[in-house]
Order: C-alpha cells, then sequence, then structure tokens
C-alpha cells in the first residue's frame, strides 16, 4: 500500500468516526428515557410498526434509537438527486440539456439538487417535530420553540453530512453517500443478530431455525455478490484497428444491474417516511389512523410487499433508461468507428442496444425486487423483527465492491499510486 491511498484511508476513517460521534448527539428537548420506552414498545408491539422504526433505525446508523440530529441522514439528498435526475429524464429539457453541458452544467445542477434537498429536509423535519409532539409525555415544552429548534437540528445534521461525504468522494476512498450508509448498517447489525440469538435464549426460535437463517444470509449476500458482479457484453469491432489480419474487437459491457441501490433505497426510504407524514397529518404516532395504515401497509404486510415491489421494478426502469440511453451509446460507437457485428451503424445500432438493455434491465429489476422481497418473506414466515434486510445487504455488497474495485484499480495497479 503506497502513502497516498494510505492518507486517503486514514482520511475516511476519521471522517466517518466523526459521523459516528455524531449519532449520539441528541435532538433537544426531548425526554431520552421516554423515547427509549416507546421505541421498545413499538418495536415489541405490532410488527409492523417495529419493523418500520427498526429498519429505519439500521439505515440511519441508529439515530431513530436515541433519537439524533442525524436521524435524517442522507436521505432527503439522496431522492432530491434522483427526482432531479427523473425530471430531467421525463419533463424538463433544460435539465436534460445541463446534464449534458460538462462541467459547468452538472455544478448548476448540484446547485438545483442542494436547493431540493434543502426543501425536503426543512418539510421532513418539520412533520418529524409534530409527530413527535404526538408521542405522550416526550417533549417536555411542546410549542413553535420545540419545532424550530428541531427543524433546525434535523436540518443541520443532514447538510453537515452531506458535506461530510462530499469531502470523503473527494479526498477518501469510494462514494462517501454510499460510505454513510454502509457505516450506519454495519454498526447497528450486530445488534440486530444478537436479538437473534435473543429470542433463541428465550424459546422463541429454535436452533434449528437460528442456523437456516444464518445459512440463509450467507447465500443470500453470496448470491447478491454474484448478480452485482454479473455482465452482459455485446461485441464490438473496430474494422479501420487490425492485428496482423484480425479485427481489433472490444466488448460494450453492460451491468445486469445498471441502476445499483437507488431503486431500492429511495423507495424504501420514501416508504418508510410515508410514515411519519401520515403520523403528522393524523396528529401522531398513536393516532387511530396512523395504526390503520400501519396495519395494512406498515412493514411486513402484503399490501407494503406489493408496493415496494411493484415501485422497485419501475424505478428500476426508469433509471436505468436514464443512466444508459441507447442512441448515445451508438453515437459514441459511430464516432468512434466501432460496429456491432451483423448490426448497422446508427439507428439499427441504437435498437440493437436498445433491445439487449430492455431484456438486462428487466433481468436486473427482477433481481433487486428480489433482493428486497425475499427477506421480507423470511421475517413474515419466521415471526422475526430481523432488521438486516435485502436494501441493507445490497448496500453492504456494492459499497464493499466499489471500494475494492477502486483501491485495486489506483492504489495498486498504478506505481504511483492514487492519482487525480
Amino acid at each position: 500500500m503506497n502513502a497516498e491511498l494510505g492518507r486517503r484511508i486514514a482520511f475516511t476513517l476519521c471522517a466517518l468516526l466523526i459521523f459516528r460521534i455524531g449519532t449520539y448527539i441528541p435532538l433537544p428537548g426531548i425526554d431520552l428515557v421516554v423515547w427509549e420506552q416507546f421505541f421498545h414498545s413499538q418495536s415489541g408491539g405490532t410488527r409492523q410498526s417495529g419493523e418500520t422504526l427498526g429498519m429505519l433505525n439500521m439505515l440511519s446508523g441508529g439515530t431513530v434509537h436515541r433519537p439524533s440530529i442525524l436521524a435524517l441522514s442522507v436521505g432527503p439528498y439522496i431522492t432530491a438527486a434522483v427526482l432531479l435526475q427523473l425530471l430531467g429524464m421525463v419533463g424538463s429539457p433544460t435539465l436534460r440539456g445541463l446534464s449534458k453541458a460538462g462541467e459547468h452544467g452538472r455544478r448548476i445542477v448540484y446547485e438545483y439538487t442542494r436547493y431540493l434537498a434543502l426543501g425536503l429536509t426543512l418539510s421532513l423535519a418539520y412533520g418529524i417535530s409534530v409527530a413527535l409532539e404526538g408521542v405522550g409525555h416526550l417533549v417536555g415544552e411542546p410549542g413553535i420553540l420545540f419545532r424550530l429548534s428541531t427543524v433546525a437540528a434535523l436540518t443541520g445534521g443532514t447538510i453537515f453530512l452531506v458535506w461530510l461525504s462530499e469531502l470523503i468522494t473527494a479526498r477518501g476512498v469510494g462514494n462517501g453517500l454510499a460510505l454513510i450508509l454502509f457505516v450506519g448498517i454495519m454498526t447497528e447489525a450486530p445488534s440486530s443478530f444478537m436479538a437473534v440469538l435473543e429470542l433463541g435464549r428465550q424459546g422463541l426460535l429454535t436452533d434449528h431455525q437460528i442456523l437456516g437463517l444464518a445459512v440463509f444470509t450467507v447465500a443470500f449476500i453470496g448470491s447478491i455478490v454474484f448478480m452485482e458482479l454479473a455482465r452482459r457484453r455485446v461485441p464490438v469491432e473496430y474494422p479501420g484497428r487490425q492485428v496482423g489480419h484480425h479485427r481489433r474487437t472490444s466488448d460494450l459491457s453492460l451491468k445486469l444491474n445498471g441502476a445499483g441501490v437507488i431503486p431500492v433505497v429511495v423507495v424504501l426510504w420514501f416508504l418508510y417516511l410515508l410514515i411519519v407524514v401520515v403520523a403528522d397529518l393524523a396528529g401522531g404516532f398513536n393516532a387511530a389512523w396512523v395504526t390503520s395504515v400501519t396495519r395494512n401497509f406498515g412493514s411486513g404486510t402484503p399490501g407494503f410487499m406489493i408496493a415496494a415491489t411493484i415501485a422497485i421494478v419501475m424505478f428500476a426502469f426508469l433509471y436505468t433508461a436514464f443512466v444508459l440511453d441507447p442512441e448515445e451509446a451508438a453515437e459514441k460507437l459511430k464516432a468512434y468507428g466501432g460496429v456491432i457485428p451483423g448490426i448497422a451503424p446508427g439507428a439499427a445500432t441504437a435498437a440493437h442496444v436498445d433491445y439487449v438493455v430492455s431484456r438486462t434491465t428487466m433481468l436486473g429489476a427482477s433481481y433487486l425486487a428480489l433482493v428486497f422481497l425475499i427477506p421480507e418473506l423470511v421475517i413474515a414466515y419466521t415471526k422475526v423483527s430481523f432488521y438486516f434486510g435485502g436494501v441493507s445487504a445490497l448496500i453492504v455488497v456494492c459499497v464493499v465492491l466499489d471500494i475494492s474495485a477502486q483501491v485495486r484499480k489506483d492504489g495498486l495497479l498504478k506505481p504511483g499510486g492514487l492519482r487525480g
């Protein structure tokens, strides 16, 4: 390992340590003893509300359990970025043009993303402050001052995490946003595993069931690794470039899961936070309306599984269509003299690429839906609130593979180490 790579790793670890310290700073005006009792009553009460709080807690790195000024994590920023990308794809020629206008255009889109993320954070933070006031005796002095302080704390926490993630991306190793999510999941995963062992000690789970869950978890993560490394390769020939009597060939490599973790993270984050919005409208977590919604559409219910599966598949198609444009790919191949064997350049190549991408995306979207659905069905079958589900495993695998690829490419294969 060279010195530059060592410095990047050290910077990343220090930044993530700062993030972890921030998760222990509680919101002002909250009685932590009352919140602890409420959190455990929800986790041990209806399975739907318990799993919703548990998954939000894991995705945010334990900030819901405490609760912390970083409780919203980087979710609003990710949601804002994806919303702008989709808007540029289906509704705004201006945004679509900016995304293709080089560095200047990307900077403008980035500013738009920050403003939209700020708006989402403010609205969510206010909804959370109102919902917290609906929990009996949780807030010592409810009112406008508590709401303002909560909105300021949650908004400042999210802005700080976005800034920290940008520093990690620029000066550290890996993608900062993904690493924030990764660390949050990994620090909460042991408590989830220990909870399963505790159920076994209490006799609620047999040894065979615990062993089965362990085997399932290992096999499930192994399957995700296999699928994330899977590629669909389209051969490309360059007629003007020959080695001896052979034409130079290359491949147009398409990931089976071209959308990555974005569809699952955004869809589930939106659905889980929707419970908070409903609580705000109904006047608190204990309102009859909220109880009815979580009973029919809370985590683990058939309604939630169906809605999330459909949304993940649709979002995967939309996001992949934005990331990979067949016409743009055909133009680039034509510009470099590349030809797909048996396919004419131009429109025919674009149609062929679209054909391949559509079927690859169908497999990728189905895979993402299964990554979400299979753990949910296992949880429903075993009656265990096992929060290390499909989205958590997918984030962990993707981040580890991304860091591994970056270190191999920039840190080990180049004699000079990590260069700009």
